[in-house]
């Protein structure tokens, strides 16, 4: 593979963060973003999104919606005959 520079370290993001890439590329890159401020804050930045997605969308339901919501499911849930 010819040298990575940082447009093509782009295109193998993905199959870099999800550990698929061939020993040899995946060496290449790693040298490259140990070498490359700009791609290590990109790399950073990938790994970091699914836990600042999560963290910005969780929420917590309010006291009131758990109750109504047992009330409701306790009202609708089906007894086994064997039980």
């Amino acid at each position: 593979m010819s040298e990575i520079v940082c447009a093509s370290g782009v295109d193998l993001l993905m199959e870099y963060l999800e550990g698929v890439l061939p020993a040899e590329v995946r060496s290449e890159l790693d040298a490259h973003v140990a070498r490359c401020e700009r791609c290590a804050a990109f790399v950073m930045s990938y790994r970091a999104t699914p836990v600042i997605l999560r963290d910005a969308t969780a929420s917590a339901i309010p006291a009131e919606v758990q109750a109504s919501l047992r009330v409701f499911l306790r009202g609708h849930v089906t007894k086994s005959p064997d039980a």
